[in-house]
């Protein structure tokens, strides 16, 4: 394994994540981007919604993303050797949109405990302050939960439009990387997101999350993959790696999860978002 050097790793303990770190050749993101077009082309509509979660059901392509090398080594000097892939997200900003990512934490809603578990952000495009990259509150992860109040914005890419208020961007920093470039984020960090101005699309590809065998989901179910080493826990349900790009199959078990999953992302609250 090479993983993270030293430095690397003294850095995310110290601001909450690391980055960037190489993961795929150009041509390798260019071929993720390309099929990530070719499922918007074919299918229209069917990566929008609920269903821009659990991209990797569908794919071969996208779910072999989840079994990189260099984003397993990196991840396993975080967590340790016995990884679990608990989900994926992608995080689309057209040029000319309002998109955005509030303030908040991974953390907040999603359920799972202990906090042996990290989020992993991949650069299909490049991610840059022009296009809308992520932005991290360095050293938040070491805080507890914060406030979140539910907005619900039209714009707003969380499920909730959870919103840290009052973060002042003087004091984040910003997370540029390449296409094929990859970020390690804690789970309590505070980060968001702004606007796209570039005249492309900045697409992010997100393991939501690496999670340790120990790691349970205490509000609802999740379905997982292995990445790698055992699982003596066993507390969530495996599912199929997908063997055809959007069969019958697999789009029956990514909208299985897809429901389990908004169950999860709105407990307690009266009121369901787009996502």
């Amino acid at each position: 394994m090479t993983g993270l050097t030293t430095k690397q790793l003294e850095h995310y303990r110290s601001k909450g994540y690391v980055s960037p770190v190489s993961a795929f050749s150009s041509n390798e993101a260019k071929e993720i981007r390309d099929e990530i077009e070719k499922i918007e082309k074919n299918w229209p509509g069917s990566l929008e919604g609920i269903n821009r979660n659990y991209v990797h059901l569908v794919s071969p392509v996208l779910n072999k993303i989840c079994f990189n090398k260099n984003i397993l080594d990196a991840v396993e000097s975080v967590i340790g050797k016995n990884i679990l892939i608990c989900g994926t997200t992608l995080f689309i900003k057209d040029p000319n949109e309002k998109g955005f990512v509030s303030f908040h934490q991974d953390a907040k809603y999603i359920g799972l405990e202990p906090y042996n578990w990290v989020t992993v952000w991949v650069a299909v495009t490049d991610a840059n302050e022009d296009n809308g990259c992520m932005r991290m509150v360095p050293g938040s992860h070491k805080d507890n939960l914060k406030y979140h109040k539910q907005k619900f914005d039209d714009n707003n890419l969380l499920t909730r439009g959870q919103t840290i208020e009052n973060v002042s961007l003087d004091n984040t920093d910003p997370i540029i990387l390449k296409a094929g470039e990859v970020s390690l984020h804690h789970p309590t960090i505070v980060h968001g997101s702004g606007l796209n101005l570039s005249n492309d699309r900045r697409i992010g590809f997100v393991i939501q999350s690496y999670i340790g065998t120990n790691v349970n989901q205490v509000l609802g179910k999740m379905y997982v993959q292995k990445a790698r080493g055992e699982d003596e826990y066993r507390f969530h349900q495996y599912i199929e790696r997908p063997l055809k790009l959007m069969g019958k199959n697999e789009i029956f078990l990514q909208k299985k999860a897809n429901d389990e999953l908004s169950k999860i992302f709105y407990s307690g609250s009266k009121k369901l978002g787009k996502f």
